[in-house]
């Protein structure tokens, strides 16, 4: 069984910054690409920011220059550096990953979702 763990969310000024972690654990034998996804109440689930295990990235266009993601491939973790929220960045935030298990196993995987909230 594999888990993502995030964590990192809460509350924030406008303009303020936070930091997302997303941890992988379980019985993993190797995991492509991870990500960050967002939703608020009423509207579908949209992607923020992807990141292959090569380190390529891909980034929504509203946060670019904002965000950052990043990974560790050894921790089996990824990142999401958020500067300059807004309102519109409140949202519940969810980690995803593609993950072989075995030689014949694949699998995506969502994590719990952590809460960001951008308030004064």
């Amino acid at each position: 069984q594999v888990q993502l763990v995030e964590s990192g969310g809460g509350l924030v000024q406008p303009g303020g910054s936070l930091r997302l972690s997303c941890a992988a654990s379980g019985s993993i034998l190797d995991i492509y690409t991870m990500g960050w996804y967002r939703q608020t109440p009423g509207k579908q689930r949209d992607l923020v920011a992807t990141i292959t295990s090569g380190g390529n990235a891909n980034y929504q266009d509203s946060v670019k220059g904002r965000f950052t993601i990043s990974r560790d491939n050894a921790k089996k973790t990824i990142y999401l550096q958020m500067n300059n929220l807004n309102s519109e960045d409140t949202a519940v935030y969810f980690c995803n990953a593609d993950v072989r298990l075995t030689s014949r196993s694949r699998v995506n995987v969502w994590g719990q979702g952590s809460q960001v909230t951008v308030s004064s």
